[in-house]
Formats: C-alpha cells, structure tokens, sequence
C-alpha cells in the first residue's frame, strides 16, 4: 500500500493532535489526557469493552494518578499481533500549553511553555491509525496499544507493566521520536547512583583542621573520577558510555553547606552512567564508588578522622540492541519504502519505552512523528512530518507479513 492508496484524512489526524495538546498531562498528572485518548478511541471506533487501564502505577515508587492505558484490537485478518505504543506525559514545562497551527506547523503561543509534541504526537497517531483502520476497514492483524504513564519521569509505565496486558505481542512500534524513517533499533541503558558524604563542621576561620570538609572529599572524588578516564565521555579498553554528576547539594532543598566561615559537614551528589552495555554502565558507576572512598581517605580532621560516605546505585532502565534483520526492523522498513521514505536505522543515547518493552520481550522499534525542539519553549511539530508518523503506523499495521 503506497501513500497515495492509503485513505488518510489529515484533517482529522490534525484535529486529533489538537486536541490532545490542548490537555495538560505532566509527568505523574496523566489522568485527564488518559481519559480524553480513551474517550477518542470510543469515538472513531474501538469498543469501550477493549479499553482498559492496568496497576502499574501502584507499582510506581513515585505519586501516580492513574495506570498504563492499554486497547486490544482483533484482527481482520491472520498474522502476529503487533504492539503500538507511545507515552502520555510530557515534562512539567508544557503546562498550560496552547497550541496554534502556523503554516506546516503547530507551536505554542502560551508564553514560556514548551508544547508538548512529545508526546501528544504519539497519542494522536495511534488513534489516527485506528481511526483509519475502522473507517476504511483495512486489512490488519490483532493490534494491541500501550499508552504509558511517568516515561518522562523514568520510564516508569513501562517498566512497571504486565508483559501479559500486551496480549502476547509478537514485536511493537513505539511513536517517540522525530523523522517518521529514522528507525531507532538500539539505546544506552542507565545506572543512576548517590553519594551523602557526612563530614564534620567546624569554625572556617578559627580551627578548620578540626572539621572533615565534605565538599572537599566530593571534589578530590570527582578529580579522581576524571583523572582515571571516568568522567563525562568514556572510552576505555573495557568499553565505551558516559557519565555526570548531575546534583551537587546540601540536604533536601538547601545548598551544600550554609555558610562560608562553616566547615561543610555535609554533601550530597545524584549522578548516572550509561552505556550500551548493561554491565559496563554498572562498572562505570563502581568507578565513581572507588573515587568517593579515595576521596574520603584523602581529608581528615586533625584527630586523623575521615568522613563517612553512603554511595548506592541502581539500574534505571536496561540497554537493547535489535538485530537489523529482526522481524520487528524488517516491517518497519518495508513499510517505509511503501511510502516511498527512506528508511534508516539509529541508535539512542537517551532511554526510550522501547529498553523496556523489549526487556519484556517485545522487540520494539521506535519511529518518529515530527515532534521538534523537546523539552524547550521553542518546541514545535512538524505536521509533513507528523502526517508521514501517521502514514508509517498505518502501513506497518497493513502490511503483509
């Protein structure tokens, strides 16, 4: 099926768009843009008996309204089913959100918010394409959609899920990306990790030898993690990934340390390490642990004290990497080069619902639907581009297996 066969009504795809950006869902607040992709999904079709929402968000070490939105669709004809998903959030600073199209775009004319392409662009193709498939009454296998909640917030939807809610998907699609063509097939997995580093206060200006600087021990620490080829960009013998100390701070909501005449008895890091290989992204953040204990060493009081440091890590979301063969990779570019798009695969370095899904044993390749600028005031959908998104599901849904 070529574009020009495939009956698409972009005004409606358009519309649909509209309508989902117009609904504020930040990050852990989902319910209402949930309810509103479930009430479009009744609208052009699917029986509200197919529509369910799962518990994940019991699951979820973080305040969640609702669960994972989740359609399950017969198919019309035999084949594997196939999974399409995307997420329903969007990050704190699309609050408040207005689109308005200008010519091939859609912006935001609500000053100092980004728009939130990223991702109502995934929600509107999804229902784009079942609005389609019902309407014109195309030829598809069993289908199942995935809406997750907090992806913005950890990925946390998707790694909470039933792999039995997908209904046995044989491989999936996840709208969440850019240019429809460019396939990602691969991304980095994350190892977030913590440092509190207790040291002892004393006077600045009187008697420092007698505190334990903790901001002295966190400095010595990061020098060595950058002496040693772990810091930033990695590109050792033993593998390759990146790593940043994003948080450097006092207790909850303060700085690290109060005053400059006041010895730092406390500080505390938040920092990550990725890599495309899973054990490797755990090596790197080890490495950090071995610079906290090198650092701790290095300070004393003049008693011959150290500080404590509690240093914890843990996995965020795994790495995947699909073969450019796989089945999934295949439907995707074949249904690419029916559109007539050139069809290239990519690897992320950012995590994606896709490094769950394919944990969970659905190989899953995310394609894009014009979403621009993320996570910025300056963001925007390309609607070419959104309409390709649109076109691209269409055609892997019809394809012939």
């Amino acid at each position: 099926m070529s574009s020009d066969t495939i009956p698409f009504d972009e005004a409606s795809a358009e519309a649909l768009l509209m309508r989902f950006l117009a609904v504020d869902g930040v990050t852990g607040h989902e319910a209402a843009i949930a309810a509103e992709v479930s009430a479009s999904l009744v609208e052009v079709g699917v029986p509200p008996s197919m529509i369910k929402y799962d518990d994940a968000h019991k699951r979820i070490p973080l305040p969640t309204e609702t669960g994972n939105l989740i359609a399950t669709m017969p198919g019309t004809r035999p084949g594997p089913r196939l999974l399409f998903s995307t997420h329903l959030d969007t990050v704190p600073l699309c609050a408040g959100a207005k689109p308005k199209r200008e010519g091939d775009r859609i912006i935001n004319e609500a000053a100092g918010a980004a728009l939130g392409g990223d991702n109502r662009t995934g929600c509107a193709v999804l229902v784009a394409m079942v609005e389609t498939l019902l309407k014109h009454n195309l030829p598809h296998p069993p289908i199942t959609l995935l809406f997750t909640v907090r992806e913005e917030s950890g990925l946390h939807g998707a790694r909470e899920l039933d792999p039995d809610d997908l209904g046995g998907a044989a491989m999936g699609f996840n709208v969440d990306a850019q240019v429809p063509a460019n396939l990602v097939i691969g991304a980095v997995g994350q190892v977030n990790w913590q440092a509190e580093i207790h040291g002892k206060a004393s006077h600045a200006g009187v008697a420092p030898e007698k505190g334990i600087s903790s901001t002295l021990v966190a400095s010595i620490a990061l020098a060595e993690a950058h002496k040693n080829g772990w810091f930033g960009k990695i590109n050792r013998a033993e593998g390759k990934g990146t790593s940043n100390p994003g948080i450097f701070e006092g207790k909850p909501g303060a700085s690290a340390g109060d005053a400059t005449n006041v010895v730092t008895d406390y500080v505390h890091l938040v920092g990550e390490a990725r890599s495309f290989d899973e054990n490797f992204a755990v090596q790197i953040a080890a490495a950090y642990e071995a610079a906290f204990e090198t650092g701790r060493l290095a300070v004393a009081d003049l008693d011959g004290n150290h500080a404590k440091v509690k240093f914890t890590a843990k996995p965020s979301y795994p790495p995947f990497q699909l073969p450019e063969d796989s089945p999934a990779v295949d439907r995707a570019k074949r249904a690419a080069e029916t559109l007539g798009l050139s069809a290239m695969t990519l690897h992320s370095n950012g995590g994606l619902d896709a490094n769950w899904l394919v944990r969970h044993g659905v190989p899953a390749v995310t394609i894009g639907a014009g979403q621009h600028e993320i996570h910025t005031v300056n963001e925007f959908v390309d609607l070419p581009q959104y309409f390709d998104g649109c076109r691209l599901a269409i055609a892997i849904a019809t394809l012939d297996d």
